[in-house]
């Protein structure tokens, strides 16, 4: 199978080649330097360590009132409420 390196260094896999290891957008691949040219893998370098301890933690409080602890309590309000205006009829 063969593909051609556009001026912008981009290649096209073969349909064959993105069905078979299951390539979509979007899915992360390494290029690996060999002797003989480049190995082309499926994967990125594996799971980011956030990814392993995600919804792991859990917490005494809200978020909001960890911040207001630690920050101080926010303005009650901070910027001018917003006006609606009434839409227009056709």
């Amino acid at each position: 199978m063969k593909s051609i390196v556009s001026s912008k260094g981009q290649i096209t896999l073969p349909a064959k080649v993105r069905e078979t290891l299951g390539l979509m957008a979007g899915t992360p691949v390494q290029f690996e330097l060999t002797e003989g040219g480049v190995l082309l893998r499926k994967g990125g370098p594996g799971p980011h360590p956030v990814d392993r301890v995600f919804g792991r933690i859990t917490l005494p409080k809200p978020v909001d009132a960890l911040l207001d602890d630690m920050r101080g309590p926010r303005p009650l309000s901070g910027r001018p409420a917003r006006r609606r205006v009434p839409a227009r009829k056709p």
